[in-house]
């Protein structure tokens, strides 16, 4: 589905093309007649319609009968209209700043288009805006989805890729890359919108990763069965959140500055142990010693089977397929990356 700018572009296209054929008729036609009917020669025929339909009043080439005439003023007239309406058209595009506007929506959708890899994020409320700074902030390529063409305007002002449209449907999920794209991000108002658009996502791209909101536990349960890996409500986390800045303040503070902090020095990130390209698969972290190598530490180690191991002592072994939760800054996480060779190549850069 295209934004309403888009369609309106695309109309006023169609009308202007379909004026153009338009006048391309009534000449062929004017041709035609004094070519076949008049018997003139082809070129004294278009001549003839050329100055006919321009109204310049250069006067008749040959004598025209009483048929020719009549003719002759419908032609005129026919022209007129046609030249008239192309006119209007184009001076309302022009007044309207349609073809500034086309030559900027061709651009954003070429720049959407080139997109792989990307997260798609739907809807551009207040939940949205935030997770959209903090992709921003770690530089990851994503596009927005919402239906209202105010939250639009308000995600390309700020600088971002944006297409209007409603993200329950396929057609608007197949517009921004659904089939190239990493991860989707469900944060729309309602719960059963963004269960629709899990299962949309999950049918057209089955190993895409898929994040909602919702806001009963009702509706936690329902998203999960419908395919989303990870499901979040505002409420329950905000009151988690609330009640450790209550009991625990130093810890919430740290792990805030370190995932959310925007002059954090220590960042968190994970990678994927990659059984092809690692050459530690099978060693233990004290005979692998990444933390010697890169100055990283490894937090916690995510089993392929889904068991998670929290502070891993030195005689875990690295498997393939290991999700690797490592702390430490953006220099020892470029070095650990380049020691793993993960898959997603993705490291936090300092903030500037």
């Amino acid at each position: 589905m295209y934004s309403n700018l888009e369609q309106k572009y695309q109309h006023l296209e169609k009308e202007l093309r379909g004026g153009a054929i338009a006048l391309g008729g009534v000449f062929c036609t004017g041709t035609l007649w004094y070519w076949q009917v008049e018997k003139w020669s082809l070129l004294d025929a278009a001549y003839m319609t050329v100055f006919t339909l321009a109204t310049v009043g250069y006067g008749e080439i040959h004598p025209l009968g009483s048929r020719a005439r009549m003719f002759t003023m419908c032609l005129i007239l026919m022209g007129v209209m046609v030249i008239g309406y192309i006119v209007n058209r184009f001076t309302e595009a022009l007044i309207q700043g349609y073809f500034q506007e086309g030559a900027r929506i061709r651009q954003q959708r070429r720049l959407v288009d080139s997109l792989i890899g990307h997260y798609i994020l739907c809807g551009f409320g207040r939940t949205g805006r935030q997770i959209a700074l903090e992709f921003e902030a770690e530089k990851i390529p994503f596009v927005v989805v919402d239906s209202a063409i105010q939250s639009i305007e308000a995600a390309l002002a700020l600088g971002y890729k944006a297409v209007q449209g409603d993200a329950t449907l396929d057609e608007t999920l197949l517009n921004v890359g659904i089939d190239r794209a990493l991860c989707i991000v469900a944060a729309l108002p309602s719960d059963a919108e963004n269960l629709y658009t899990v299962l949309s996502a999950k049918t057209l791209n089955m190993k895409i990763r898929a994040i909602a909101r919702a806001t009963t536990e009702e509706a936690v349960k329902k998203l999960q069965r419908g395919g989303a890996d990870v499901v979040v409500s505002p409420y329950i986390t905000g009151g988690k959140r609330m009640a450790a800045a209550a009991l625990r303040p130093q810890v919430l503070d740290f792990v805030d500055g370190i995932l959310t902090g925007t002059d954090r020095s220590f960042y968190m990130e994970e990678f994927l142990v990659n059984p092809n390209s690692c050459a530690y698969v099978g060693e233990t972290l004290r005979n692998a010693k990444l933390r010697s190598q890169s100055g990283a530490l490894v937090l916690a180690i995510r089993r392929p089977d889904g068991n998670l191991i929290v502070g891993p002592t030195g005689e875990t072994a690295i498997q393939g397929g290991d999700m690797l939760i490592c702390l430490g800054t953006a220099e020892q996480l470029r070095a650990l990356n380049q020691i793993l060779s993960p898959l997603s190549s993705r490291v936090p850069r300092p903030p500037k």
